[in-house]
């Protein structure tokens, strides 16, 4: 779950994580029930903030879902690290270009954050592999961090261009919501 807090630490809402996943070293299903509130966007003091969690990132829908309700940036507090089946698999390069392409398909910045560190849960435990970043409108990092770096990024957009160059882009203007039943399983023929 996360508490969205706006710039003078009021608390302005929560929202609980909507898809958990169930594979190796992964097992939340197991321990956590998907998340209640659906996918949540604040209109803070500096703009209309949406968050999905970890394993939301890799659903296209989410970033869709909360683009749709007016965000002007997308956040992702994610945990992520070697996979404890398999260490020699490193699957830190797809996860930040998945969120470069909610970026890219939906006009928008989108903010991936990471742990870092080792945890000994397991016999082969897990190495987080940080790299978080904050990546602009057309997927191009702005900031980084490196597998073990630690600290605060920070980067500056103009929403009213964003909101403008979105427009003429017309992603959301020419959707074709007719054709998109097998998303929500009410199939088209």
């Amino acid at each position: 779950s996360l508490v969205m807090l706006d710039a003078d630490g009021e608390a302005m809402g929560v929202y609980r994580k909507s898809h958990i996943p169930d594979g190796p070293g992964y097992q939340e299903k197991y321990y956590f029930r998907p998340g209640d509130t659906g996918f949540k966007v604040w209109d803070t003091r500096f703009g209309k903030v949406g968050v999905g969690i970890c394993w939301d990132q890799w659903y296209p829908e989410t970033a869709r879902a909360m683009m749709l309700q007016g965000a002007e940036v997308l956040m992702y507090p994610t945990a992520i690290g070697t996979e404890p089946h398999d260490d020699s698999l490193d699957t830190a390069a797809p996860w930040q270009r998945a969120m470069q392409g909610h970026a890219v398909s939906n006009v928008v910045p989108v903010v991936g954050a990471n742990r870092i560190g080792h945890e000994q849960v397991t016999e082969a435990g897990q190495t987080f592999y940080g790299h978080s970043f904050i990546a602009n409108h057309r997927g191009d990092l702005v900031e980084s961090f490196g597998r073990d770096d630690e600290g605060v990024l920070v980067a500056s957009f103009d929403l009213d261009f964003l909101d403008r160059h979105r427009a003429a882009w017309g992603f959301f203007r020419d959707r074709r919501t007719d054709l998109y039943g097998p998303l929500t399983g009410t199939k088209r023929v």
